[in-house]
């Protein structure tokens, strides 16, 4: 189930793109850094090991528990190898190639990604095997991706068909660009009104058709995302997949996976709501013609969160599997106390998710010391400002930290450039960088 990962980054070594990423120096881009840190690098400044209260840091400021992230990487492995799964996590979560090679020391299969930029970003950190899960139907697109496989024999793509049409413009766009076709799986959608994907099996058939019909492509399996069953529920998701898995059986009894050196068949779904569903229902994976990759795609589990995926996610059915951590912690100042029910801090919708819920006053810091942040509550964001109504017990005053919990990992990611990784006492011990 593992795959190597990236090389280690060595410092001297000018290919190495960690190396690289340690040598970007740190200037006005990145927010909330020490003013004085400007013109170190960040290797330079990952050495100093500041304390994120007492270094010259400036808020708004998003960090990541050290600790707690190291936890969710270990368990997620841990779960994935105890249910017999390939992982290749969304790296579209994070967009943060030290964390993807993070997962990948933690046995990934791969990186899961969503669209072009992404699966360059994850070439330029040597990443070797990537799920596209989207159909990719731009010919740029198409013939950059050509010519990585060509450059790279040990590079492996696969990537969604769900159309025939799709599979007409991506054979046009390949066709004498590659040297060994383009592996793709059928999208089987999650119903009516789910998000892409063929909705009907017989649909399906047509589309494997009309790769079969190409020079250019490889039909390697059928992969899907449970997470847009509509009215999503145990007896629902696991439908869904089971139509996925029977799907997978029928293809291969029909023979359309044999030819073009394919190796395994690939069945591949997995958010990060139900994939304990997926364990399920891929464990009674009848035997094929092939070996069978069962390739979980899971992303947020990552940094996990304070809100949505807290609720959602599968470890909350299942306690004896485990438990995610929630690692971001947003950190903002009270700028203003204008009465006893109000106060405002300096972080924004330009530093915090509020698409799925808003930010969760968990603790204030004042002279060194914290209590939690009981009375505080945040009715609403502003670009730059977040709204606090506090009640008599608040105990709140301008000039206060206020630490916050965070929901949804994937539009917390890109509202940063670079996020301090912190040890419980406040010691920063790394920084990720990110890529969107």
């Amino acid at each position: 189930m593992a795959t190597e990962a990236p090389n280690s980054t060595n410092p001297t070594d000018p290919t190495d793109p960690f190396a690289r990423l340690a040598a970007e120096r740190v200037d006005h881009r990145f927010k909330g850094l020490p003013p004085d840190a400007t013109g170190r690098t960040l290797a330079e400044l990952t050495a100093e090991r500041r304390n994120l209260f007492t270094g010259g840091f400036t808020t708004p400021l998003l960090t990541l528990s050290a600790e707690r992230l190291a936890h969710n990487l270990e368990l997620m492995e841990t779960y994935a190898a105890r249910h017999g799964l390939a992982f290749a996590p969304h790296g579209k979560t994070s967009m943060a190639p030290q964390l993807f090679r993070r997962q990948l020391d933690h046995g990934a299969w791969g990186i899961t990604l969503a669209v072009p930029h992404q699966v360059r970003v994850a070439r330029e950190f040597g990443i070797e095997r990537v799920f596209l899960a989207n159909e990719l139907v731009d010919p740029a697109a198409l013939r950059w991706t050509a010519a990585e496989l060509t450059a790279d024999p040990g590079f492996r793509f696969v990537c969604y068909v769900d159309s025939v049409r799709g599979v007409e413009l991506m054979d046009a766009a390949l066709a004498g660009a590659t040297t060994r076709p383009l592996d793709v799986v059928v999208e089987l959608a999650a119903g009516d009104g789910a998000r892409t994907g063929v909705r009907t099996e017989a649909e399906c058939a047509a589309v494997a058709d009309a790769v079969a019909a190409t020079g250019t492509l490889r039909l390697v399996g059928v992969a899907g995302y449970e997470g847009e069953v509509p009215g999503a529920d145990p007896e629902r998701v696991r439908g869904y997949l089971r139509r996925l898995v029977a799907l997978a059986a029928e293809f291969d009894k029909a023979g359309r996976f044999t030819g073009q050196g394919t190796e395994e068949i690939v069945v591949s779904a997995g958010g990060s709501a139900w994939f304990d569903a997926v364990a399920d229902v891929f464990a009674g994976i009848p035997e094929l013609s092939l070996p069978v990759l069962k390739l979980l795609r899971s992303g947020a589990y990552v940094s996990h969160d304070d809100g949505h995926y807290r609720e959602v996610t599968p470890f909350t059915r299942v306690p004896q599997e485990g438990a995610l951590e929630p690692a971001f912690r947003l950190w903002a100042q009270v700028v203003s106390r204008p009465s006893a029910e109000q106060a405002f801090a300096n972080a924004g919708k330009r530093d915090a998710p509020y698409d799925l819920d808003l930010p969760v006053p968990q603790v204030v810091r004042r002279d060194g010391a914290e209590h939690p942040a009981t009375g505080i509550t945040v009715p609403a964001l502003s670009d730059q400002h977040t709204w606090l109504r506090t009640t008599p017990e608040a105990d709140l005053a301008v000039g206060d930290w206020l630490g916050f919990g965070l929901s949804h990992p994937c539009t917390t990611f890109d509202k940063w450039q670079l996020i301090p990784v912190t040890e419980a006492d406040g010691t920063v011990v790394d920084y990720v960088r990110t890529f969107f």
